[in-house]
């Protein structure tokens, strides 16, 4: 299989806002056809990327290649691309057919084409024969979805998402989630979503690119940033963490407190050195019996979640340091376990994140 083609370069793009650095020499490729996600905490620059992306904003310095053309300072409107924003920002005094239309109208196209293009929209938005109404008789999931059939209404190369699942509830995130990227994936459209919620960007993008006061910590599929995080920020920030203090043995092995531990990705590190490793609570195993790799703990905490639930252990020999474990209902149930009760724990050593405790998490 051919590999696809860079749609959109971003090179060394940098911005700051007076003393503040929002963004520090950005390099990215994004192939056409690909759903990427922009994710990081409040402050970390990804949307200021996707407002220089749109033209929105300007970059200090740095070149936006799009589809093979500079548009670096060119205006938002000589820039191909559609925009779906947090606040839907449809126009409350027009139909719902008008506002898809909008951008139809203004390039001029015929009144017939018009309508026909904006029923296959609303069609395509699961909202045929919507476009009598306005913004204010639809829910905020079905405004979101006319905000994104407007945005696809020019055929538009790229697709730019600015925490468009944000303003919803729960049930209605889910179920619009799964909509846009299967109307991504039906279109072939690239496609870039900020966001700040990992298990969106998780559920939804081709890769994701984590961000961090102004900087990329890390670009991958999914599955490559939750189970091979490179920094103790990602592993923190994507997922539910354990970041236990420890210091190496040398030979893959490792003492946290009284206990020791092996742990195959850490098989490099030299005795003596400080650590701390990242395990996620599907990486420890509660259990009755004693087996290899394991301790005994205490249970502190359970927290219900339906089908499975979080134990909190205190570990023996582990001071003050406790873990979280996920554990299946049936189990919970089949070992009695209760606040209070006893554990045994162990730790699946591939799965162990090896980082300097000298690294910053955040």
């Amino acid at each position: 299989m051919s590999k696809p083609s860079v749609y959109l370069s971003l090179q060394g793009v940098a911005k700051s806002f007076g003393s503040f650095t929002a963004l520090r020499s950005i390099d990215l490729d994004i192939f056409k056809g690909e759903f990427v996600c922009f994710l990081g905490p409040s402050g970390c620059g990804k949307t200021t990327l996707l407002r220089i992306i749109a033209g929105l904003e300007a970059q200090d310095s740095g070149r936006i290649v799009q589809a093979g053309k500079d548009v670096s300072w060119l205006p938002p409107v000589k820039r191909d691309y559609g925009i779906v924003f947090q606040s839907y920002a449809l126009f409350p005094n027009l139909t719902i057919a008008d506002n898809v239309a909008y951008g139809l109208v203004n390039r001029g196209m015929p009144k017939a084409k018009v309508e026909e293009r904006v029923q296959e929209l609303l069609t395509l938005a699961g909202l045929p024969g919507s476009g009598g109404k306005y913004p204010g008789q639809l829910s905020g999931g079905q405004q979101q979805r006319i905000a994104l059939a407007r945005a696809l209404a020019t055929s538009p190369g790229l697709l730019l998402l600015d925490e468009p699942l944000s303003a919803l509830d729960a049930l209605e995130r889910v179920r619009l989630r799964s909509e846009i990227r299967q109307l991504q994936q039906r279109l072939g459209v690239t496609t870039i979503m900020v966001t700040h919620d990992q298990e969106e960007a998780l559920s939804m993008a081709d890769r994701i690119v984590v961000m961090n006061h102004g900087v990329i910590e890390q670009v991958g599929t999914p599955e490559e940033i939750y189970l091979a995080p490179r920094s103790p920020f990602v592993a923190s920030f994507v997922g539910k963490i354990n970041a236990l203090q420890g210091e190496s043995l040398g030979g893959g092995r490792f003492r946290l407190g009284c206990v020791d531990v092996d742990c195959s990705n850490g098989a490099n590190v030299p005795a003596g050195r400080p650590v701390r490793i990242y395990l996620r609570p599907e990486d420890l195993v509660a259990h009755k019996p004693a087996s290899d790799n394991a301790a005994q703990a205490q249970i502190r905490k359970i927290e219900f979640l339906g089908a499975h639930s979080f134990l909190t252990l205190a570990i023996d020999g582990m001071a003050s340091q406790t873990v979280v474990t996920s554990i299946a209902m049936q189990q919970l149930e089949e070992y009695g376990f209760t606040v209070g009760s006893r554990a045994g724990i162990a730790v699946l050593p591939q799965r162990a994140r090896i980082f300097d405790a000298q690294m910053e998490a955040a």
